[in-house]
């Protein structure tokens, strides 16, 4: 785990700074600087770009990461290599071409509730493909186990460059629509940046010659797309159809301020996945079956415990953090329980979607995730109109907890390994512990003096705890060489 915690540790450092500046814009500036019909407005471009990101991409990102280190001679990686670089380009010219022939059919067939989104669509048009070839450019800096300033552009950068936005929006410096237009333009220059860094770790060797086991490489990329649209269909998908099926698009800033909140739980994941993805990869292209069973327990206990805290500081300080922020966005406590509930199995999942996505099981898998995918539409279908965002959430929290499940249960079967230990139980018992203790435990002053108070003291039971019942040696060793504990 050596070098899965060291880039995990810094990965997971700019994650949070990221979050941080993240919240400051979710919770902060956008509520106070941008309407909430322009928040709404901006949410759904990005969520919508999300969705069609991993189509734009052709699963290139993954078929990297997957494929890359079976390629053991210049030539036949860097024909490998031109094809990952120019397969997108045999959906993306399509869809541009579409787009400029049918701009008004498209318009026509946005949310008829909300008709302020169609004078969106080239936005999210070039979002999903700056987007696309970020991940492209990344997994090009992952196979070299090169993930931390990928990670930094991933979640910092485009972060401050929003922020940077809101105050000029806020000086009057930019329009509305400006503002926008320059949230589309930080995100093609992360792009850009990310190829230049990807390029400098291992310039690429155009070369069109036949790519050896062609077939299978295509075969993953075509099916990884829909692995890749399932994940992100299931956490964005909500968004988007809240704007097709409830009035106003406030609605959507609502809801994404709520989840903006439960998301910090899955930060570590996150993080984490960055490297154990192509370590995964390596270990069952050369069928390092104990090593890969190792790295299974540890990376879902280590992710457990540390999202357990973030779950536990969230759950505690919800009600004095909705005091500090608009009273109109303070309805979504239920949709930060539920959704904070997901990211915490997501947690517990360790690095199970990179043993399924690197495997040769990831067909079944796909099965699977369709049909959670389709689920997951009629739901929101069904809970949406009669719940609102609570109706969203709920949707979201079945269906990613049977997915979830499912995949849990196949890597068993198939693999005949699992994540838990004793530990993991022990970890489980301490949240709740911990959570009958404080939730109804508030301090009489200022609400950030409330967070602030009750956060420290949770944290150090929390921590103290950990290692004094020894729950993981990782945690303990780290506890121990930068707290000197």
């Amino acid at each position: 785990m050596g070098i899965v915690l060291s880039q995990s540790f810094k990965n997971t450092i700019w994650t949070y700074v990221g979050f941080a500046v993240g919240a400051i814009n979710t919770l902060f500036l956008y509520t106070n600087f941008v309407s909430p019909e322009y928040y709404g407005v901006v949410t759904f471009v990005l969520s919508t770009a999300y969705i069609m990101m991993p189509l734009m991409a052709l699963g290139v990102q993954n078929t990297i990461i997957k494929f890359y280190s079976s390629y053991k001679t210049k030539n036949s990686l860097n024909s490998f290599l031109t094809l990952m670089l120019v397969l997108p380009l045999a959906i993306i010219l399509p869809l541009v071409l579409i787009g400029l022939v049918s701009y008004d059919t498209i318009a026509q067939m946005l949310p008829q509730k909300n008709p302020i989104l169609k004078e969106y669509i080239w936005h999210i048009l070039v979002v999903a493909f700056s987007l696309a070839y970020f991940e492209i450019f990344y997994s090009w800096a992952k196979v070299k186990m090169r993930t931390v300033f990928g990670n930094f552009l991933k979640e910092v950068f485009h972060r401050i460059g929003v922020m940077l936005l809101l105050f000029c929006l806020y000086k009057m410096w930019l329009t509305i629509e400006g503002f926008i237009l320059g949230v589309v333009l930080v995100y093609v220059f992360r792009m850009i940046l990310m190829k230049l860094y990807a390029f400098s770790i291992h310039l690429p060797v155009i070369r069109f010659k036949k790519v050896p086991n062609l077939k299978a490489v295509l075969s993953y990329s075509a099916l990884i797309i829909i692995a890749g649209s399932v994940a992100v269909l299931l956490l964005d998908i909500d968004k988007t159809m809240i704007g097709f099926l409830v009035d106003n698009t406030e609605n959507i800033a609502f809801y994404s301020v709520a989840i903006y909140i439960a998301t910090v739980i899955g930060v570590p994941s996150r993080a984490m996945y960055q490297i154990t993805n192509p370590i995964t990869a390596l270990y069952l292209n050369e069928n390092r079956k104990e090593e890969l069973k190792d790295l299974y327990k540890k990376s879902s206990l280590n992710l457990f415990i540390v999202g357990g805290l973030i779950f536990l500081l969230i759950i505690l300080n919800i009600n004095e953090l909705y005091k500090i922020i608009p009273q109109e966005y303070s309805g979504g406590l239920l949709v930060v329980f539920l959704i904070g509930l997901v990211k915490l199995y997501d947690n517990l999942l360790g690095n199970n979607n990179a043993i399924l996505f690197n495997s040769d099981y990831y067909r079944i898998v796909l099965a699977f995730g369709v049909f959670l995918a389709l689920l997951t539409i009629v739901l929101n279908m069904i809970f949406i109109p009669l719940y609102g965002i609570n109706g969203a959430a709920f949707a979201t929290f079945i269906a990613v907890i049977l997915y979830n499940t499912a995949k849990l249960l196949f890597v068993n079967y198939k693999f005949k390994i699992q994540p838990f230990t004793s530990a993991t139980a022990k970890t489980f018992i301490l949240i709740l512990v911990l959570i009958a203790a404080f939730y109804f435990w508030e301090f009489p002053f200022h609400p950030l003096i409330n967070i602030a108070l009750k956060s420290i003291i949770v944290s150090l039971l929390y921590l103290v705890s950990v290692h004094i019942f020894e729950l993981s040696d990782d945690i303990s060793g780290a506890l121990k060489k930068y707290l000197k504990v």
